[in-house]
């Protein structure tokens, strides 16, 4: 899959007339549940030329759009963001952006621009959208599809992904893992892990619904961390530091590096 991944990019950087700069994992392979039948859901950043962004119309108008995405095929999900564009969502403490930058699967990456950008990581990270981000996602899914006796595995293990990432920002001041066993491994309660882990199993040998009766640690642990952080919320005050000036270095640097070496 990785050949069929790296061709697709380089199909991408042919037509577009760009050059891709991150290119990673970000669903439920990279979360470290997936099971056969997966879609493999790859998301990239990529720059274009330089004569691109000396224009009088700004990116994202008209015929300049910011983003490139494809249908699904197959078993392969691809869409990217144009660079400008992933970097004032980084600016803002985008949680999307910021998992790109912890996947464990990367199918290609510029170091000089990846390097750089993971060195703003700390200036950048706001808990506050990072703890909204999550526990609406958490509340969301769990309003829309626990409302019966069974559930689907996949929906709850991304409710409990997100919930435990809530947990981990508020024990370690920082963005959390992507991996749901690296997050599961800071849990304390000895009754929670068993029944997440019995349920990736399970995802993984390709079962999709569960009895939500035959996991009441799991739903207990859903309800009380999603009113837990909210509350957290109410009480959250954080200090943000104006990163643009950097980013727009960063920006003009990796432009004239990638477009001077040829990429």
């Amino acid at each position: 899959m990785e050949e069929i991944i790296s061709g697709k990019l380089k199909e991408i950087e042919e037509q577009f007339n760009v050059r891709v700069l991150l290119a990673v994992e970000s669903g439920s392979h990279a979360w470290g549940f997936a099971s056969a039948n997966s879609d493999f859901d790859v998301r990239f950043i990529y720059i274009h030329q330089p004569e691109w962004y000396l224009s009088i119309d700004p990116q994202g108008t008209g015929s300049k759009r910011d983003v490139i995405e494809y249908p699904v095929e197959k078993n392969l999900d691809i869409s990217g963001w144009e660079l400008t564009k992933a970097l004032r969502l980084f600016r803002k403490s985008n949680p999307t952006i910021l998992e790109w930058l912890k996947s464990d699967l990367i199918y290609f990456q510029n170091d000089f621009f990846v390097e750089r950008l993971r060195e703003l990581e700390t200036d950048v990270f706001n808990p506050i959208p990072t703890l909204y981000h999550y526990v609406n996602l958490a509340k969301g899914n769990h309003k829309k599809y626990f409302q019966g006796k069974e559930a689907k595995i996949k929906i709850c293990l991304y409710i409990v992904k997100s919930l435990l990432a809530c947990n981990w920002i508020e024990k370690n001041k920082s963005f959390p893992p992507v991996r749901l066993q690296d997050l599961l491994s800071a849990v304390v309660d000895e009754k929670m892990k068993p029944e997440v882990e019995q349920l990736v199993k399970l995802k993984l040998l390709g079962e999709e619904k569960f009895a939500l009766f035959e996991y009441p640690v799991i739903s207990e642990f859903i309800e009380m961390n999603i009113q837990w952080t909210q509350q957290l919320l109410l009480r959250q005050k954080v200090e943000q530091y104006d990163v643009s000036e950097s980013l727009d270095v960063l920006f003009r640097a990796t432009l004239t590096h990638v477009w001077a070496v040829g990429g």
